[in-house]
């Protein structure tokens, strides 16, 4: 079986629940900036509302995947980014109901769900933007604004990595 070497880049969220957008808002400025400063080949980028068949759909075949999606912890620090990168063994691990998430099925029980069909990404690389307001209403808050550039940066970079040792034979390691 051929190993998968595509790379997805997957924003997660809705656009008219504030700060829930901001997967959506890298998005869009990686599409912006693809224009000037193409990302690797067979890099696709995708908004999704986080529905586990469609995220599901996204990742499917891609060595690489990652996910941009709001968070919101009980004491958060608006704009506060966190990274997670799978290592082997490694799990993701779901929030507790109701809480940091506007899902109510997350990103790690699709990513399980995944795993049990044969389905998963490659690699995934998960970025959790901490974010101030989920209400209805569309535009982010400043602080989460501010941290789309160098987010949007980050997941460039990641890209480009994965797109190298792909190159060299390497594989996402």
């Amino acid at each position: 079986m051929k190993r998968p070497t595509s790379t997805a880049i997957i924003g997660i969220g809705n656009e008219f629940r504030r700060d829930d957008g901001v997967g959506w808002a890298v998005v869009s400025l990686l599409r912006e900036r693809a224009a000037q400063r193409p990302l690797p080949s067979d890099t696709r980028l995708a908004q999704c509302d986080g529905d586990p068949g469609r995220l599901i759909t996204l990742w499917e075949d891609t060595g690489l995947t990652v996910l941009v999606d709001a968070c919101f912890p009980p004491s958060a620090v608006p704009g506060r980014v966190h990274r997670w990168c799978a290592a082997p063994g490694d799990v993701l691990r779901a929030a507790a109901p109701g809480r940091h998430s506007t899902h109510g099925f997350g990103p790690a029980e699709a990513l399980r769900l995944a795993e049990a069909l044969g389905r998963a990404p490659g690699h995934l690389i998960v970025y959790a933007v901490e974010g101030a307001d989920r209400s209805l209403g569309t535009g982010l808050t400043p602080a989460v604004a501010c941290a789309v550039p160098s987010l949007a940066r980050q997941v460039e970079a990641d890209a480009e990595q994965y797109g190298e040792a792909r190159a060299r034979g390497l594989g996402a390691g």
